[in-house]
């Protein structure tokens, strides 16, 4: 088997990450509530909703982490790696819906009803500091997405959107998603400074309601994609194919098909010629021997293995 099947090892770091990110967002959401109370600025109430929203996202990619990772049993032979996904998918409806409607919302409001003046010192100040600490919590992420796309050969980006580890690209998507809706919100202030229109703080808010349901969407999409069951990519099926060829005991392979069941973990069903014709029984011990051997890889949750008959058609690398 490949020493790293498409995805990284699931590291240590993945739950580290989450825990800088559930308390950078704690901090910085009940920092711009206060701002937004004494300013009154719609981006700031928006900025505070979306942090309020990240924040409550961590509890379930926290629980994500801890229930994702449980082992297999009777019941579940496949393992648990399938509720990371699930609860992946709660905090993006949450980011969709707490986060994107209430900013789009508050936005329009602010546009029908304009507010008076905002505080922009207190504002800026705010936005400031949560710049700093959202920094750090996406230095975090930064780092173990880009450690991970160094073993793959693939940029940072790539990896992010290609990885089957939900709560790393959630997290990477929240703290960089933050970052640019602080930007926006600070531009939105800007302009409303400038020139006297509170409209612009309204169009701020909207905007980051806008950006928040964007990678709400991007994230539910990708969850959706390995609930349903997401196959290897072609390299690293080609590679698995290469590696079960190389055993002494198998002339060919004719069907071959894996699929993710939890982050970096996989389910591999696989057609094997045995070499030689020997006795029935002996060749189901040679199968379970193979199976076996497969599945002390440790990026491999379980291996199926089945005879080919002599009319299917050989695989390639």
């Amino acid at each position: 088997m490949p020493r790293s099947c498409h995805d990284e090892q699931v590291p240590a770091g993945s739950l580290l990450t989450v825990v800088i990110a559930f308390a950078t967002n704690l901090a910085v959401a009940v920092a711009k509530t206060i701002a937004a109370a004494v300013t009154g600025s719609a981006s700031m109430v928006a900025e505070a909703t979306h942090s309020w929203a990240d924040t409550g996202n961590e509890v379930f990619l926290l629980i994500a982490e801890r229930r994702g990772s449980r082992k297999r049993d009777k019941r579940h032979p496949l393992g648990y790696g399938r509720e990371t996904y699930i609860w992946s998918m709660f905090a993006a409806f949450g980011l969709f819906t707490v986060g994107s409607v209430v900013s789009i919302m508050h936005g329009i409001q602010e546009l029908q009803t304009p507010s008076q003046d905002a505080d922009y010192l207190v504002a800026y100040i705010v936005l400031a500091v949560a710049f700093v600490l959202e920094g750090f919590s996406f230095l975090q992420s930064l780092r173990q997405a880009t450690r991970g796309g160094q073993r793959l050969k693939l940029r940072t980006l790539a990896y992010v959107s290609r990885t089957s580890n939900p709560t790393l690209r959630a997290v990477f998507a929240e703290d960089s998603t933050a970052l640019l809706g602080l930007i926006l919100a600070a531009a939105a202030l800007a302009l409303h400074q400038i020139t006297g229109n509170a409209a612009w703080d309204a169009i701020g808010s909207i905007a980051v309601g806008m950006l928040l349901g964007g990678v709400a969407v991007f994230l539910i999409v990708r969850n959706i994609e390995y609930l349903r069951g997401r196959q290897v990519p072609d390299s690293t099926r080609a590679e698995v194919l290469r590696k079960l060829l190389e055993r002494p005991a198998v002339e060919r392979v004719t069907y071959l098909h894996i699929e993710f069941v939890g982050p970096s973990q996989l389910f591999l069903v696989a057609a094997v010629d045995i070499v030689g014709d020997r006795p029935e029984h002996q060749v189901a011990q040679q199968l379970r021997a193979l199976e076996a051997e497969i599945e002390r890889h440790e990026n491999v949750t379980e291996a199926v293995l089945t005879l080919s008959t002599a009319d299917e058609r050989s695989l390639v690398p």
